[in-house]
């Protein structure tokens, strides 16, 4: 009776994670089956495209040169003419070809990958230090710091958002692209390093303190031990912190679309992809590919990552 029992509660312990796969899956499934479909073939209840077609995402990553807008007559005597130079062909074409209906995808790509990893790599390093400082050092007010951090989430990002951007406004950074691009890295350290402490804060507590006392001993100064010491050890804990980061700011949209209105060269995925759905090339296949591709990032670090995203790298450091 007992065995049926636990089989019974086996088998809905199952049938609960497929429910949540699916449920979480479903909409990237169906965002890439309708990236890969013509648009003949969007009707199609089936995720199985009829025919695949890659003219989306070869489009977006610029790869080859697309003459269906150019003349077959043009297109027959530059083909034909062995006069013509690779320039004067080049000049020939971009004539036929309008560079305004086309998504820098690109661009923004490297936009958004710049100021995410900035800001990520920036709010680990002040976050490794911080958090070391709340679990290690003891100080007065330590406490009433360690928990005021987190006092920044009790305000939405909307009631933040003027006052912010009138203190950039008056200090000339929003001035000059650069400027703006720091001052948007400059919000996202701020959004992201309260949780950042408070995460890395609490692994820090379970290395064992004798492991520290140990390299002390031998020489080591407080922040040679935690080069040498707490960040090998924490490894693990400080890439999770590090995705954490890099999903805030890849994502965030609301200060980006302002502090960046006046710079469209300087445009994250986000704003991007939401100047593409209003424009007037708001193909369903290229909003889709695009929407793949600015997920792709963070797949790939959750991938390359989770064999270390483990806990207890610190257990047996030391006989305690």
């Amino acid at each position: 009776m007992v065995k049926r029992k636990s089989i019974v509660k086996s088998i809905l312990f199952f049938l609960l994670i497929m429910a949540i796969l699916f449920f979480c899956l479903f909409p990237f499934g169906q965002m890439l089956s309708l990236s890969l479909k013509y648009s003949w073939d969007w009707g199609n209840p089936s995720w199985i495209p009829t025919k695949v077609n890659v003219e989306a995402y070869k489009e977006l990553l610029d790869i080859g040169s697309s003459l269906k807008d150019v003349p077959e007559s043009v297109q027959l005597l530059l083909s034909e003419s062995g006069d013509l130079s690779a320039a004067q062909k080049k000049a020939i074409l971009s004539k036929y070809q309008s560079t305004s209906d086309v998504f820098p995808f690109l661009k923004y790509f490297a936009n958004s990958l710049m100021v995410a990893f900035l800001a990520s790599f920036i709010s680990v390093c002040l976050a490794i230090l911080g958090a070391y400082a709340f679990s290690r050092l003891k100080f007065k007010g330590r406490s009433v710091v360690q928990r005021g951090v987190l006092f920044v989430y009790m305000f939405g990002g909307i009631l933040l958002l003027i006052p912010l951007y009138r203190i950039f406004a008056a200090s000339g950074l929003l001035a000059t692209s650069g400027g703006t691009m720091a001052s948007l890295v400059i919000i996202y350290v701020v959004q992201t390093l309260p949780v950042s402490l408070y995460m890395l804060g609490n692994y820090f507590r379970t290395i064992p303190y004798s492991i520290e006392e140990a390299a002390m001993i031998e020489g080591l100064s407080r922040f040679g031990t935690i080069i040498r010491i707490i960040i090998p050890l924490s490894i693990a804990a400080i890439i999770t912190v590090f995705i954490y980061c890099f999903m805030i700011a890849w994502n965030e949209y609301m200060f980006a679309s302002i502090f960046l209105k006046s710079y469209k060269g300087l445009y994250t995925l986000p704003i991007g992809l939401k100047t593409l759905f209003v424009s007037k090339n708001a193909i369903w296949d290229r909003i889709m590919a695009a929407s793949m591709l600015t997920a792709v990032p963070v797949m790939i670090l959750f991938m390359s990552i989770q064999k270390n995203l483990t806990g207890g790298m610190a257990a047996g450091g030391v006989k305690e």
